[in-house]
C-alpha cells in the first residue's frame, strides 16, 4: 500500500510539474476587428527588457487548430522548457493558434479515395488566409514591442505549420534568419525570395499524410537558387517526423548559429 501511495504521489507531482511548466507560456490574444489570434509567449529566464533576445515563432499543425489557446502547445513547447535550452538558448518563443476555419498557408488539397493520398496546390500570389494575416500582424507587433535581436528572428513549424513556415518567410522576405519546416511543403516559385533565409527541412520517408515529395520539391528549388539548405529525411518515420526532428542534437545550435548579415 505504501508503495502504491508513493507511486501515485510521484505521478501527481509529475503531472503538476508538467502543467506548471506549460503555464510559463503566458496566454495572450491579438484582436483585429472581428478576428482573434490566440497565442502563447515564453520569455527567457531572468528576462531583462533592456537586453535583446532572439525570437522563435512556432506554427502548429492542423490537428491543433482551435481557440482554446492550449492545443498549440501539444507539440514542441516542452523543448523550449528544458533547463539546458533555457540556459544556453535564451529566446522569446511564440506559439500562435490558427482557428479551425482557417489555415496558415494559402493551399488547397484533394484526397484520392483510391490511392488514399492527399495532393496539395499552393497559391503564393493569393491573399493571405485570415490566420496568416493575423500572424503577420503578430510578427510585426512582437518585433516592435519586445527587445528582439533583428538578426535572429526564426520560424519553425510542423505539417500545416511547416507549410506556414515557407509562406511566412515568403510574405516577410529578409526578416527571418533561419526556418525549420517539418513535414510541410510550399511553392517552388518562391525559392528566390526564400533564398534570403537559411533552411533545415525535415520529413519522414513513410509520411502518408503530407508526402515527402513536397519537401523534396522545395529543397530542390532552394538548391537551384543557391540557398543555404539542409535536408533530413527519416527513413522509418511517418507523419510524426517532428519527434525525430526535436531529438536532433544540433537542432537549436544550428538555428541560433544563423544570423542575418548586417546591411
Amino acid at each position: 500500500m505504501k508503495k502504491l501511495l508513493f507511486f501515485l504521489l510521484v505521478m501527481v507531482n509529475a503531472l503538476s510539474a508538467g502543467a506548471q511548466d506549460l503555464s510559463l507560456y503566458k496566454k495572450e490574444w491579438l484582436v483585429d476587428g472581428k478576428d482573434t489570434l490566440p497565442y502563447r509567449i515564453l520569455l527567457p529566464e531572468n528576462y531583462n527588457s533592456n537586453k535583446k533576445y532572439p525570437v522563435i515563432f512556432f506554427l502548429h499543425g492542423a490537428g491543433e487548430r482551435g481557440n482554446d489557446n492550449e492545443k498549440q502547445l501539444i507539440h514542441g513547447s516542452k523543448l523550449f522548457l528544458r533547463d539546458s535550452i533555457r540556459k544556453n538558448y535564451p529566446a522569446i518563443v511564440i506559439f500562435p493558434q490558427c482557428s479551425e476555419s482557417s489555415f496558415w498557408s494559402s493551399v488547397s488539397f484533394k484526397y484520392d479515395s483510391v490511392s488514399k493520398k492527399r495532393s496539395f496546390q499552393f497559391s503564393p500570389t493569393a491573399d493571405p488566409t485570415t490566420a496568416m494575416a493575423l500572424l503577420l500582424k503578430l510578427t510585426d507587433k512582437v518585433v516592435k514591442e519586445f527587445p528582439v535581436k533583428m538578426d535572429q528572428v526564426y520560424v519553425m513549424g510542423l505539417s500545416m505549420g511547416g507549410m506556414g513556415s515557407f509562406e511566412m518567410v515568403n510574405r516577410r522576405p529578409g526578416l527571418f534568419a533561419a526556418a525549420m519546416p517539418i513535414c510541410g511543403g510550399g511553392s517552388p516559385e518562391t525559392a528566390a525570395v526564400l533564398a534570403k533565409t537559411s533552411w533545415w527541412v525535415f520529413h519522414g520517408a513513410k509520411d502518408d499524410v503530407v508526402l515527402p515529395v513536397y519537401s523534396d520539391i522545395m529543397v530542390d528549388a532552394l538548391k537551384k537558387v543557391n540557398a543555404s539548405v539542409r535536408y533530413t529525411v527519416y527513413p522509418d518515420a511517418n507523419h510524426n517526423s517532428w519527434d525525430a526532428a526535436f531529438a536532433e542534437p544540433e537542432l537549436l545550435h544550428w538555428l541560433f548559429a544563423n544570423k542575418k548579415k548586417e546591411k
